[in-house]
């Protein structure tokens, strides 16, 4: 792929602060007009690597381009080309919609006409236009993260950054947002998005980086990510507790290498299936019958990136030790 083809790259970039290493050597390549999910515990320098790569602060090493200027070197030419939404909005309460769109067009010179032309435009896009001339402070939080994923086009940047735009909406909130994502991707646009939210990368990005402790531990586009956690999974709920054991005999031949697993608590038989999914699943069924055990559920379960997560960041072991 040509450099031209490259919105997005990154080469071993670190960041040393006085008591601790935040990141230890990123490497990261997003094509043009794409989306790049970026994933990891909390802590693990997604923010600081949006930092960087924003402008907003220098790296101790290694070196990054975006829109094909350097982060250090010609940060003024990444800036013209750029736009940041961060983890919490950035407008003007007291100001309404429209004067919150049309101050900031006329401070990147669109002139008194063509900023009051783009907030029209924008406020439309974004479903705000009902709201335009109240003031931002009688906002729901869904319309303010809104607004400002506005502000941060009106300049219509070829790079969008997307720190956990999405954190704490409402569901309804969360789906304007992505359909507005979707838009921007389609007009050209190149988003690098860190999310808390594995359902949102999953929805959103073409390819993931797992991000843990300030190193890239896996990317991959998510079909991908999730083929190397394992195959589908067959998960089996017996109606009568006394009846688990049966269940985890009948399901033994199907589990290879890898034997059922059952949980008590839940009632519940896990076994791991092979490539014959749908032979796997009626030879289930049928030893299932064969042993005389009832189910009440009976669930083909694929991968997710939640698996993802967890298998690569030990994040579910993580909280287990918590307790």
């Amino acid at each position: 792929m040509a450099s031209t083809d490259i919105a997005i790259h990154a080469e071993g970039l670190r960041k040393q602060y006085r008591t601790h290493t935040a990141l230890h050597g990123i490497d990261l390549s997003v094509p043009a007009g794409s989306v790049l999910g970026v994933l990891g515990p909390n802590g693990a320098g997604k923010t600081t690597t949006v930092r960087i790569l924003a402008t907003l602060v220098e790296p101790s090493g290694g070196r990054a381009t975006v829109a094909g200027h350097d982060v250090v070197g010609q940060s003024k030419e990444v800036r013209r080309r750029i736009g940041l939404a961060g983890q919490y909005a950035a407008v003007d309460e007291l100001l309404t919609g429209r004067e919150n769109m049309v101050l900031l067009g006329k401070l990147l010179r669109f002139g008194r006409r063509g900023a009051a032309r783009r907030a029209v435009e924008l406020l439309d896009r974004f479903e705000l236009t009902e709201a335009a001339d109240r003031p931002v402070s009688t906002y729901s939080g869904g319309m303010r993260r809104r607004l400002d994923l506005a502000t941060c086009v009106i300049g219509e940047p070829e790079v969008l950054f997307l720190d956990e735009p999405t954190t704490g909406l409402d569901p309804t909130s969360r789906t304007v947002l992505w359909d507005v994502v979707r838009d921007l991707v389609a007009g050209g646009v190149t988003i690098l998005l860190t999310t808390q939210y594995l359902e949102e990368a999953d929805e959103l990005a073409d390819r993931i980086a797992v991000i843990d402790a300030g190193r890239v531990i896996a990317e991959g586009t998510p079909e991908s990510l999730k083929r190397q956690v394992g195959s589908d999974r067959l998960e089996v709920t017996v109606a009568r507790p006394e009846s688990l054991d049966d269940a985890v005999a009948a399901l033994a031949g199907l589990g290879g290498a890898h034997p059922p697993v059952a949980d008590a608590a839940t009632s519940r038989v896990s076994v791991q299936l092979g490539e014959g999914v749908l032979d796997d699943v009626a030879r289930a069924a049928t030893a299932l019958r064969d042993k005389g055990v009832h189910t009440v559920d009976f669930e083909l379960r694929r991968p997710t990136l939640d698996d993802v997560f967890f298998d690569l960041t030990g994040a579910g072991e993580r909280k287990e030790a918590r307790r």
